[in-house]
């Protein structure tokens, strides 16, 4: 499918059913979405570690993304709310860059430093927030859930989402680790391509990146919010 269904799918497709989720956040079991959450981490986290498209990338990360946000719609709707937001401002960012580029494989990252070396580092700054990695904006979601998880008495939980999203973040680093630090063949024996004058907007981009990774000094009045 198209880049730009792809976000789609990913993104306000999820409104609908989170919107539900919160609205029965009362009478929700823990267990069924404890459950839910740890299948929902795992299948995703193993599910892109051999993955060569970026859209079946993208498609596991979301499925691990949704076990986030399931397992705290009892315990702290808001902070479901939260890291839904901060997903689909990331992910949004990815995409839009993704078809900016007219990028769908690891390897033609790889070749898009010859192209835009920013472009490629939004990819690559994304790709670690989704991640979670600290200190960018991805990070504080799973931080204020793990901690909400360890107040009510759930730290076996905690540990086991915390384990899981390293998977996440191992193949997002394997596609860093790729695209940057090993080279495909290429015929192109000149340093730097013709970069042409795009014609499809990017006005959206460098206001989602900045989201999407400076977001963690502003943990403090979010908590406050949630």
């Amino acid at each position: 499918i198209p880049l730009s269904s792809g976000m789609i799918l990913l993104t306000w497709q999820k409104i609908a059913p989170t919107a539900l989720l919160y609205q029965i956040s009362p009478s929700l079991n823990m267990e069924i979405l404890i459950m839910l959450a740890i299948l929902s981490t795992v299948v995703g986290g193993w599910g892109g570690l051999n993955q060569t498209q970026m859209r079946k990338v993208l498609a596991y990360s979301s499925i691990a993304h949704m076990g986030w946000t399931v397992i705290i719609a009892m315990i702290n709707p808001n902070l479901m709310i939260l890291s839904l937001m901060i997903y689909i401002m990331t992910t949004l960012a990815l995409f839009m860059t993704l078809n900016l580029s007219s990028t769908t494989k690891i390897k033609s990252i790889s070749n898009l430093w010859n192209k835009s070396t920013p472009m490629t580092m939004i990819v690559f700054l994304t790709l670690l927030s989704l991640g979670g990695l600290p200190p960018l904006t991805g990070f504080m979601p799973k931080w204020l859930i793990l901690q909400e998880l360890i107040i009510n008495n759930n730290p076996t939980m905690a540990i086991v989402m915390a384990l899981s999203a390293l998977l996440s973040l191992f193949f997002y680093m394997r596609i860093i680790y790729v695209s940057s630090l090993t080279m495909f063949p290429t015929n192109n024996n000149l340093k730097l391509h013709w970069f042409f004058t795009q014609m499809k907007t990017t006005n959206l981009i460098p206001i989602l990146t900045t989201i999407s990774s400076m977001l963690l000094p502003l943990s403090p009045i979010l908590i406050t919010m949630t």
